[in-house]
């Protein structure tokens, strides 16, 4: 009897060459875009200046426009601004951790989810500016030099923490994303027709030559800039939820706000990955390069992040009874009950109950299914966020000044408008930019190619390569 085995599940399929990987990637960016490119961009673009008309008159009129009150004083400004920045967190999680611990399965998703947690970040600054009111003193909240009267921040404040956070976070993540460009950059430099496409991709190419010193040292600042962008990922969203834990207010006031945080911003953030890649992988033919194997293994992050999420649900409920303050129970009670129930169950199906569908390989395995799930666990966490702080905020000490939030045209627009920036510039980065990361996926080909190429495994492609056999008779 003879057993055949896999050694592993491929990464890449159909015996791709590095020709091949080079040809695939650089197609799209070189070549007219797409009808279903010029399509979706021109949606997003609409829906852009749709938006950016709503924001200046919101800033023209003041925050009145929206549906806040004298109880309710954070609603969907808040809740997207801190949608947006958990979405962010799974590029830098992709790129840096699983670098780290040498995941091959992130080299063909790294170069779209770095790009996603980029544009993620500045949706989310976008709402920061809009709360302002008066985003033209903006500059308030940087620690000046006293030369302008009393304008040093208050630094106990976890907003200012916010302002520190989210600008050290999104600096280290360009220049992470960034720098992973350069190699690809050069590539589609020396390839380029027209003098216009030379200049422009050299002078981002930084030079690059492709010697054995210049990868050196950039495999050297990968290292680097991995190094510091792992504790990012935990320090920028425990941040972000000091907002709410550091406060007094029922339903805020806990300790267990941090690491349920980041357990919920890496849930969120795989959810969008999983949505944009899939995309691509359809639009740009990518299917031998964004394999089942990536998507069942982002499907398994999504299961043990929204199994944490779900205990920290049930935790939240068991500290509020057994904290035994009435208040902080009748929090708990409310948001499950009151008048925001619908949106508590919401929260709680779509978070908790669908992610463990992909306990079933074949759902988690499944493109459409994985689309359709991840699409259900970001419209759960964006009402996991207004949960949080609509209806910890709209019922207080006082009966007197119960009140009920209710969105207006200019909140929903305003909402909006962060779609068209996020789209448009993921669209215009899928257009111009390599949307794999063609240096990575060639550096894992030897190992992770079901069909070896000719020049690489000695033997003609297109050809089945299997593991050893073995007879189990023999010695």
């Amino acid at each position: 009897m003879h057993i055949t085995s896999a050694v592993r599940t491929p990464l890449v399929s159909n015996g791709k060459t590095y020709a091949d990987v080079t040809e695939d990637i650089c197609k799209q960016v070189e070549g007219r875009p797409t009808r279903e490119w010029t399509i979706a961009f021109t949606i997003s673009v609409l829906v852009l200046v749709y938006g950016t008309a709503c924001v200046f008159y919101t800033w023209w009129e003041g925050l009145g426009v929206w549906g806040l009150n004298k109880t309710v004083g954070w609603a969907w400004d808040i809740t997207n601004f801190v949608w947006w920045v958990g979405i962010g967190h799974a590029g830098t999680l992709i790129s840096a951790v699983l670098l780290l611990f040498r995941q091959k399965w992130r080299t063909s998703i790294n170069r779209a989810a770095e790009a996603m947690t980029i544009f993620a970040v500045i949706c989310a600054a976008t709402f920061i500016f809009m709360h302002m009111g008066r985003p033209w003193l903006a500059y308030w909240a940087l620690p000046l030099p006293n030369t302008f009267g009393s304008l040093w921040v208050n630094f106990k404040s976890p907003l200012v923490w916010d302002v520190f956070a989210i600008s050290t976070y999104f600096t280290v993540s360009l220049v992470f994303w960034y720098m992973g460009l350069v190699p690809d950059l050069a590539t589609i430099r020396d390839r380029a027709r027209s003098k216009v496409s030379r200049y422009v991709y050299g002078a981002f190419s930084l030079g690059w030559n492709g010697s054995a010193k210049t990868w050196a040292r950039y495999e050297y600042m990968s290292l680097i800039l991995a190094g510091i962008s792992t504790p990012l990922v935990l320090s920028v969203h425990t941040i972000v939820s000091m907002d709410f834990a550091t406060s007094v207010i029922p339903g805020w006031h806990t300790t267990i706000f941090p690491p349920y945080f980041v357990a919920g911003a890496i849930f969120s953030g795989f959810a969008m990955v999983q949505n944009l890649v899939l995309i691509i992988r359809v639009v740009f033919k990518l299917e031998d390069y964004v394999t089942v194997e990536h998507i069942e293994s982002m499907n398994k992050i999504i299961t043990l992040t929204g199994s944490i999420v779900g205990v920290a649900y049930i935790t939240e409920f068991f500290i509020a009874w057994y904290s035994g303050v009435e208040f902080e129970s009748y929090a708990f009670i409310n948001r499950g009950t009151g008048p925001y129930w619908w949106a508590y169950w919401a929260m709680m199906t779509c978070n908790v109950i669908s992610p463990q569908l992909f306990w079933s390989k074949t759902i988690r395995t499944s493109v459409v299914w994985t689309f359709v799930l991840s699409v259900i666990v970001n419209i759960g966490m964006w009402f996991e966020r207004f949960v949080i702080i609509v209806t910890s905020l709209h019922r207080d000490y006082l009966p007197s000044s119960w009140a009920m939030f209710h969105p207006t045209l200019f909140d929903i627009s305003d909402y909006l408008f962060s779609f068209g920036v996020f789209f448009t510039l993921f669209l215009l980065f899928a257009k111009f930019l390599p949307v794999v990361n063609m240096a990575e996926v060639k550096s894992i080909i030897k190992s992770s190619s079901a069909q070896l190429p000719k020049s690489v495994s000695g033997v003609a492609k297109g050809e089945r390569v299997t593991a050893p056999t073995f007879n189990k008779n023999a010695d």
